[in-house]
């Protein structure tokens, strides 16, 4: 039977452990995570467990990067199945503060990151999100002190926002992706799958297919906007409402016109019924 990992809830506890880590020149990852975990969270600590000695995970369902329209009430929480699955993986240590030890009373600080994050992407339909993720992040890590920190490549803006943030502020660590992990038909893994009907499910990695079909169009040198304006018709008729579906520069996220401005990253974002999916490839 497993080991039960050992859960930090306040900063004290925390950062003993963490001292704990350092005194012992132990190297440290970090997967942030808001729970609700699948085989693209346990990949990631996959990938930790072999840059560093200790992995710490942390789970915590940020409420800055929901506007009030969102999910945050109803986004999945499933403490107790998270709990045994990172205990049979080894993880070192889980870091699950409340929301008070994030943002205590009279909290009055956030970051606001440009560039990527202002890439008329996500940001145009989420304008309140990155700000979010940016001040989370930067807490996470300021209180973990990782040596390396994971983030998937399924949210693709939001591992370049969290890139440049690093760089921008000469932080201490290296930002590590991790490729995204699908289901067997394409379907992207997400927490928020678990909102999809058995008929959306079933039509929800078209997503893929279409991302897959352009892809291979462009790199035969067909014109961009066309490859994307068909790809976008046959997403809308498998009964999505389509937010992008885009090619841009891999690692800027400007726009691109051409497969010679490369290398080229296609991302879409489109809802259907309730849910609202993102995937992204390399060209």
């Amino acid at each position: 039977m497993a080991r039960r990992v050992r859960v930090a809830r306040d900063l004290k506890t925390l950062r003993r452990i963490v001292t704990g880590f350092r005194s012992a020149n132990e190297t440290i990852a970090l997967v942030p995570t808001m729970g609700a975990l699948h085989a693209g969270h346990v990949a990631l600590v996959r990938l930790a467990q072999r840059r560093a000695d200790r992995v710490i995970v942390s789970i915590f369902v940020n409420p800055t990067q929901f506007a009030p329209h969102e999910d945050l009430a109803s986004y999945p929480r499933t403490w107790d199945t998270d709990l045994a699955a990172l205990s049979r993986l080894g993880v070192d240590l889980v870091w699950a503060p409340p929301v008070e030890a994030m943002y205590p009373a009279g909290f009055a600080t956030r970051l606001a990151p440009e560039g990527p994050a202002l890439a008329g992407l996500e940001d145009r339909f989420r304008p309140h999100f990155f700000g979010g993720v940016a001040t989370v992040v930067a807490k996470l890590f300021l209180q973990c002190l990782p040596d390396f920190a994971l983030f998937g490549e399924k949210d693709y803006q939001q591992l370049k926002v969290v890139t440049q943030m690093g760089a921008d502020l000469a932080m201490p660590l290296r930002i590590v992706p991790g490729r995204t992990v699908r289901e067997k038909d394409g379907l992207a893994m997400s927490s928020r799958n678990a909102y999809l009907t058995a008929e959306q499910r079933a039509v929800a990695p078209t997503l893929y297919r279409v991302l897959r079909d352009c892809a291979a169009q462009i790199r035969k040198g067909r014109p961009l906007a066309g490859v994307l304006r068909r790809g976008g018709g046959v997403i809308a008729r498998a009964g999505f409402a389509i937010d992008y579906l885009e090619a841009r520069h891999a690692e800027t996220l400007k726009p691109v016109r051409s497969l010679q401005e490369g290398p080229i990253r296609l991302l879409v974002a489109a809802k259907i019924g309730t849910t609202r999916l993102i995937d992204n490839i390399a060209v």
